[in-house]
């Protein structure tokens, strides 16, 4: 029979593939963990998509893959994405989407993001949103 020494071949495959295991049992347990979850807010609360909205983010920490909802009368309001140019100046670009549902969701992507009311005089009352997403 033949004498094994310290770090001899046999243990060291017994301690590799002790590593190997925990490594695999690492990563499945990974794996397996719940993602976070996208959270949903509807804008001004129970208030909705209103006059003076612009304060309503602070505080707030939004990530990408939250959706925002816009809750409105859609009679008398509506929502675009904008610019920063055209959100400090309250303009509306030509071609820009506006949505009018009344209960438009956005999903927030990485990044700033710009909503105003496009409504004659609505965004300069406040009716504009800039939130951040990280």
């Amino acid at each position: 029979m033949a004498a094994r020494g310290r770090g001899s071949a046999c243990n060291g495959a017994a301690v590799l593939g002790a590593a190997a295991a925990v490594v695999i049992v690492g990563f499945l347990v990974m794996s397996a963990a719940p993602l976070a979850e996208a959270a949903r807010y509807t804008v001004g609360d129970s208030s909705g998509w209103r006059f003076y909205a612009e304060g309503w983010a602070k505080g707030k920490t939004f990530r990408a893959g939250d959706v925002l909802e816009f809750k409105y009368n859609a009679v008398v309001h509506d929502v675009a994405a904008v610019d920063l140019a055209a959100y400090r100046s309250c303009t509306v670009p030509k071609g820009v989407r506006k949505m009018r549902s009344g209960r438009d969701k956005v999903t927030l992507r990485k990044g700033t993001h710009y909503f105003i009311c496009t409504e004659p005089g609505h965004c300069k009352a406040g009716m504009k949103l800039a939130v951040r997403a990280i």
